[in-house]
């Protein structure tokens, strides 16, 4: 269960450090440094398209786009919920940027995590569990 919530954490900070509603995030770090620090800018945005692609390689593999829109509809739906009964509000653009950016880190996180959540529930190894 560690595991999981560390590869969830893994990609909510990736998600949040693309973008976020604060000051603190490689899209407005790179719009208001863009000539003074161009090839750092470059660097940190090559390091999080390789980690970005790590995650959805691994995340498509796993769970599939059906399962990518299984999970976040799944998140929409528990958003739904409070939202309709009055314990949620959508006011506030920064929660719902937040909001957001967990929903996505969480479709990442299932989709990193999902063979050991299989097998975890069924008992069964995947091919790729072989080796272990």
């Amino acid at each position: 269960m560690i595991r999981i919530a560390i590869r969830w954490l893994i990609a909510f900070v990736l998600i949040a450090a693309t973008y976020n509603p604060t000051q603190y995030n490689l899209v407005r770090w790179s719009l208001t440094n863009l000539s003074e620090q161009l090839p750092l800018i470059v660097l940190s945005g090559l390091i999080l398209l390789i980690v970005y692609i790590i995650f959805m390689r691994a995340t498509l593999r796993s769970i599939g786009l059906f399962g990518m829109a299984l999970v976040l509809a799944l998140v929409a739906a528990l958003l739904w919920v409070p939202y309709e009964f009055g314990g949620l509000s959508l006011e506030n653009q920064a929660a719902n940027l937040w909001l957001g950016i967990v929903a996505l880190s969480l479709v990442l996180g299932i989709g990193l995590s999902w063979s050991h959540i299989r097998r975890a529930i069924s008992g069964q190894a995947d091919m790729d569990d072989v080796d272990e």
